[in-house]
């Protein structure tokens, strides 16, 4: 490890001689004025996604003020806005929804692909409507150019491998682009295969319900290394596409598979009145709570074939200066399987596994699957005076869940949207503005269980489905208004009003979810969530300095939440018999209840030109503070909210060099919901140098190392469901080539 230490610090001081040269971006999501609302959003470059290394998305992006990471390990980081998570974040693939199942469970990951990424686009908060697919927590849009919309020239590609220390990861990737005939080709592969990740020791916090840690809520663990923390993927994509004065048209086929390990796993002890010997073990069972499923291999294996269909006609018509059109097609599909560990299985008699098998220690496989089809329009009728565009989508969904452990019946989701957005310029203020009308049905049923037992007590299953076709008609508008009160000083002020759907698991879900250890129940009387958000901004800079301030206050009305049952319930139902078969599962119920996020963003910093670049020093710090607007006098906060985070950067940039090292600081999170735990702050040491070089006229290399976690603290986000037994990794330290040609 000295080794090591030594060097990260040459390399450290290395990178402060000479980085590559910034490009110019353009915001692809924007529905309006692209220049003059690209402020608002947050561009992620190429260059900073591959030289920190292969993360996941919520994990690449977690470093951004505003923006955290709900993690199930290193394989599944759901992105946090603001305070918002799952369906209220929408991921985009140029500009399209990623039609996954990571809303199913927050142990699956997002199907997007950061490799060939050319930028990620991130808008905070309501006003992600004035771009495309807008919600209330915001949008993550990666951008990559598998179908051009400007010709390729010549034949250009790169080759990349990198290695990562803590989980012996290693990822290997190949992109080509050519242009022959006038028709652009583009085509890549990924493979990536890691193994479980190292973690400090006593990271992990084990339940503890022994008479002797009576006072005692968690112990810590001894272990080193994080089980079935491992993961690997395997992409090929191909795109083809035509352009020229009248626009252009392509298409695109990509194939993702994959494998991740589940490293938590509930346990639904109870669901099933057991045999004599079951309840003279209640004890024991009740003690080992979900380390039943220790000894097991516990993974996912996911695929998924997507094809699009997009392109764009310059009319310069009169009205119509242009069209701009999608089709989307993508089949995507994950299963959750258990298996034994070798060296569990040995020495296990037929007789010990069948009554294995029978207690649900090895159960069945479990699929996830989610067919959908989207088509969209959006028509140009900009004019001399003022942008405007007017957009038409159509989506139609399928969701299953099949197998051992489905907790929900299948659903059909059908979408029509309208929207019109315009961007003008009034006197000496510059007005963007955006509305949107959708349509969603929802087709789904709940079965509700009952279990009788018989003179023999035998315990027999019957079910009662109801089916149910529900609509929901909403409507959503956003404003921005910005002015330039001097040349170096740019104030804006939003205000919006946005109206979100309940989604399908919201509505529908009933069953044990073992991934968040509960028994999770929908409910079909969901109405929509209204958010109602006001934001203010002050931009900045002058000589070098630079200052960014955002305030904002999102009153959100019958907020969806899952709620936990109190400990006291939880014993009722113990005492009940298992009447409702929740089993010793936590009971945890989908409800409504109006909520308020406030927070802010600031940065402040100063870029000092030296002699051969650049060096960036920034201070940044983000808040988010909800709460449910309870009648009671004793606050009552909204579950896994981002605690306070201080970000301290310092980055150097020349032609051929650049290096950095941020430092993290996460504040314990003590306002916490009814039921749930507080988490302990923590500071995370990152760093990056990369360097390039000219191997020949034609051919260029680039050589970045990355180290993350170089303190080897012990973290866990907040924000995660599984914070207690799936920690952070420990230590990382990174290589990576990429030879361009």
């Amino acid at each position: 490890m000295k080794k090591q230490t030594q060097l990260i610090i040459l390399f450290f001081f290395l990178g402060f001689i000479n980085a590559q040269d910034v490009e110019e971006v353009v915001v692809t999501s924007s529905l309006t004025d692209q220049s003059q609302i690209e402020d608002a959003v947050h561009i992620v470059s190429k260059d900073e996604l591959t030289n920190k290394g292969t993360a996941s998305l919520g994990e690449a992006l977690d470093n951004l003020l505003g923006v955290a990471n709900a993690d199930y390990g290193a394989a599944v980081g759901q992105p946090v806005i603001r305070g918002m998570s799952g369906s209220r974040v929408k991921v985009l693939s140029n500009g399209m929804v990623v039609r996954d199942v990571s809303s199913l469970g927050p142990d699956h990951p997002n199907n997007i692909d950061l490799s060939n990424a050319q930028q990620v686009e991130v808008v905070r908060g309501p006003s992600s409507l004035l771009y495309s697919n807008g919600t209330i927590g915001g949008i993550i849009n990666v951008v990559d150019n598998t179908i051009a919309r400007t010709d390729f020239v010549g034949t250009n590609g790169n080759f990349s491998h990198e290695i990562q220390e803590v989980n012996s990861g290693e990822v290997t990737g190949f992109n080509l682009q050519t242009n022959q005939s006038g028709v652009n080709i583009s085509f890549g592969l990924l493979d990536a295969v890691f193994d479980n990740y190292e973690i400090p020791g006593g990271s992990i916090m084990h339940d503890e319900d022994h008479d002797e840690h009576e006072d005692e809520e968690h112990e810590m663990g001894a272990e080193t290394v994080l089980a079935n923390s491992d993961y690997e993927v395997q992409n090929a994509r191909f795109g083809v596409s035509t352009t020229g004065d009248w626009g252009y048209v392509g298409f695109s086929l990509v194939n993702r598979e994959g494998m991740n390990g589940i490293p938590y796993h509930g346990e639904e002890h109870g669901g099933h009145e057991e045999d004599e010997d079951h309840d003279e073990d209640e004890d024991h069972d009740e003690h080992e709570g979900h380390d039943e499923h220790e000894g097991e291999r516990i993974f996912a294996n996911h695929t998924s074939d997507i094809f699009t269909l997009e392109g764009s006609y310059n009319l310069n018509g009169e009205l119509v200066k242009g069209i701009d059109f999608f089709m989307r097609s993508s089949d995507y599909s994950l299963t959750e399987q258990h298996a034994e560990e070798e060296h569990h299985e040995e020495g296990h008699d037929e007789d010990h596994d069948e009554d294995h098998d029978e207690h649900g220690h090895e159960e069945g496989p479990t699929t996830f699957e989610n067919e959908a089809t989207e088509f969209g329009v959006t028509l140009d009728l900009s004019n001399e005076n003022l942008s405007q565009k007017v957009a038409f989508n159509v989506a139609e969904e399928d969701m299953s869940i099949i197998g051992e452990e489905a907790f929900m019946n299948p659903v059909n989701s059908e979408e029509f949207t309208v929207g019109y957005y315009l961007n003008t310029q009034f006197r000496e203020l510059n007005v963007d503005f955006g509305m949107r009308f959708d349509d969603i049905t929802r087709s789904g049923s709940v079965t509700e269980e009952h279990h009788d037992e018989d003179e023999h007590e035998e315990e027999e299953e019957h079910g009662e489905m109801e089916s149910y076709d529900l609509d929901f008609q909403t409507a959503s508008y956003a404003l921005q208004v910005s002015q330039d009160w001097s040349d170096d000083l740019t104030v804006s002020l939003g205000f919006s009003n946005v109206e979100r759907a309940p989604g399908a698991q919201e509505l529908f879900m009933n069953g044990p979810h073992l991934a968040t250890g509960r028994f999770e129940v929908g409910d079909v009387n969901l109405t929509s969530e209204v958010s109602n958000n006001v934001d203010f901004s002050l931009d900045y800079e002058r000589d070098g300095m630079f200052a960014k301030a955002s305030f904002y206050a999102n009153t959100v009305d019958n907020y969806i939440y899952l709620m936990d049952e109190t400990e006291e319930d939880h014993e009722d139902h113990e005492d009940e018999d298992h009447e409702d078969h929740h089993g010793d599962m936590i009971l945890a119920n989908y409800l409504q209840q109006d909520a308020e996020f406030t927070g802010n963003e600031i940065v402040v910093g100063r870029t000092m030109d030296l002699r051969n670049g650049n060096l960036t020093v920034s201070l940044g710090r983000d808040s988010v503070t909800g709460k449910f607007n309870a009648d009671s006098a004793e606050e009552s906060y909204v579950p896994r909210m981002t605690p306070v985070r201080t970000f301290f950067d310092v980055n150097y940039d020349s032609p051929d060099y650049s290096a950095g090292v941020s430092f993290k600081d996460v504040k314990s999170q003590y306002k916490t919901a009814i039921g749930e735990t507080a988490t302990d702050g923590f500071l995370l040491v990152d760093m990056n140098v990369a360097k390039e070089f000219v191997l020949s006229q034609d051919v260029g290399m680039t050589v970045s190392f990355f180290a993350k976690n170089l303190m080897d603290e012990r973290a866990r986000n907040h924000t995660s469901f599984v914070k207690n037994q799936v920690p952070l990794a420990g230590r990382n330290i990174g290589f990576k080539f990429n030879i361009t040609f």
